[in-house]
């Protein structure tokens, strides 16, 4: 038979108005009756109704990230990570896909809150940073966690990496390896993490002394077809580079695919580099140097953020990167 709250309220021994109130996360519960509640629901594996626990409340137990990446890779892993944290507080994620250059934005996004009544949104690049959508979001009073905003920091709690840092990084690696002619290839414009990876590989040029070549920095949208499109251009110069740094795993994955059918070797001939290391950056030969952006983290924080209730406090959380070498890059041939 199903189990239910009187059953976790007669084995814990508390009334069900404190089991409710544990379920909920509410305040002015003790810690021993919170303890005992917890465990009778690990005991009898109980799983709340998110219908029943709506209509008790103001609240209705869902919340939504809205998403529009090309990178299934990063989508799957935002999803993961607030699915595993929504999953902790009963709570049902809702994952919706949208076009950024649709005219019906802002109706798409209002339809979602009205037909849907979630509790807040995760919002992802790039309508993390449309004012549009934040100031639709504000008057409706729906609640807001942004992941990898570049405007308005202080106007919602956030989770970020540093993308500058990263790329800076990266760059730094390419230029210890002996590397001076370094193409980049930056992301889509509207997303700002874009500008912020093209101004950490500016500042390791200019760190290392290198000035900056605006022939070998190419325009990219992210994804496989772009890195191809970029690397074709690059890898046609008369002076063609010894080393691409793409700012996204999928646009390494298309220079490396140019490289291969242009019997470029790589890292003997041409060292490359990506950003983000989803399982693309594994699954590629050869395997890519490149920079981990814990996305999956990113999205746990982004829901644990969103969860805290609207008494929270302002939050920018910071998560740290990691630097991952692979076989994609090696010391400059001459």
């Amino acid at each position: 038979m199903r189990v239910t709250i009187k059953d976790v309220s007669r084995v814990a021994g508390v009334s069900i108005k404190t089991v409710s109130r544990v379920l909920n996360n509410e305040k002015y519960v003790g810690a021993d009756k919170r303890e005992r509640v917890l465990a009778a629901v690990a005991e009898l594996n109980f799983r709340p109704s998110t219908a029943a626990r709506s209509l008790a409340g103001k609240r209705s137990y869902q919340i939504a990230l809205i998403c529009d990446n090309p990178s299934p890779y990063y989508v799957y892993e935002m999803q993961s990570g607030i699915r595993d944290r929504c999953e902790q507080d009963g709570v049902r994620m809702i994952a919706q896909p949208y076009d950024r250059d649709s005219a019906n934005l802002l109706t798409d996004v209002e339809n979602l809150v009205d037909a849907t009544h979630v509790d807040g949104l995760i919002l992802t690049p790039p309508v993390t940073d449309y004012p549009a959508v934040l100031d639709l979001l504000a008057r409706r009073r729906v609640r807001v966690v942004r992941v990898s905003p570049g405007t308005q920091l202080d106007l919602t709690s956030s989770t970020f990496i540093d993308n500058e840092g990263a790329a800076a990084m990266m760059t730094e690696h390419l230029i210890g390896l002996g590397h001076r002619r370094i193409g980049f290839i930056a992301g889509h414009k509207s997303y700002a993490t874009s500008g912020q990876r093209m101004s950490g590989y500016m500042r390791a040029l200019q760190a290392a002394g290198i000035e900056l070549d605006l022939g070998l920095v190419k325009q990219g949208s992210y994804d496989f077809a772009s890195g191809s499109v970029a690397a074709e251009e690059l890898l046609a110069l008369d002076r063609r580079p010894s080393a691409i740094f793409a700012s996204s795993d999928d646009m390494a994955a298309g220079v490396l695919s140019v490289a291969h059918r242009l019997d470029i070797r790589v890292p003997d001939q041409l060292s490359v580099a990506g950003f983000d290391d989803t399982s693309l950056a594994s699954y590629v030969w050869p395997p890519l140097t490149t920079i981990r952006q814990p996305t999956r983290r990113m999205g746990y924080v982004a829901t644990e953020l969103l969860l805290a209730g609207e008494d929270a406090p302002i939050e920018r959380r910071e998560i740290a990167f990691e630097f991952v070498r692979r076989a994609s890059t090696g010391p400059f041939a001459g």
